[in-house]
């Protein structure tokens, strides 16, 4: 029972949940693009190349080599990847428009002119050479 007690609160937490969700809705996004791919895209390319890639197959031996449709495999990869890459691109420039820029915070230290140690801003007298210090403006 420990065990089933254990695989419930991990498949409880957040980050499955949320891997789930991902896998699911790449799963329906990657059909959308095979679709683009096959309907759209490859008879577009076929008609400045001749041809629609997802026909074109070998026959080696009797056996068939279908390496047109590992083309299109290649082409949804990529239409996948550069989809990807431009939605996080467009998210990463959303979020950086929400964040405030951060105030650099005030100093906390100054450095001595005399020995170039790294002393409180609020010194008047350096405390490893004892010289004194100029007051900041």
């Amino acid at each position: 029972m420990k065990i089933v007690k254990e695989f419930k609160e991990f498949i409880m937490r957040g980050n499955v949940m949320d891997l789930a969700v991902g896998v699911i809705i790449g799963g329906a996004f990657s059909a959308i693009v095979t679709s683009l791919t096959d309907d759209i895209i490859s008879p577009i390319l076929g008609i400045f190349g001749g041809m629609d890639f997802s026909n074109l197959v070998a026959n080696v031996n009797g056996a068939e080599i279908r390496y047109g449709a590992f083309i299109t495999a290649i082409i949804n990869f990529l239409i996948m990847a550069l989809i990807i890459f431009l939605m996080v691109k467009g998210i990463n420039k959303l979020m950086s428009l929400g964040k405030k820029k951060e105030a650099e915070p005030e100093p906390t230290t100054k450095v001595c002119p005399c020995c170039f140690t790294e002393i409180d801003i609020r010194a008047t007298r350096c405390p490893h050479c004892t010289s004194e210090l100029p007051e900041e403006k």
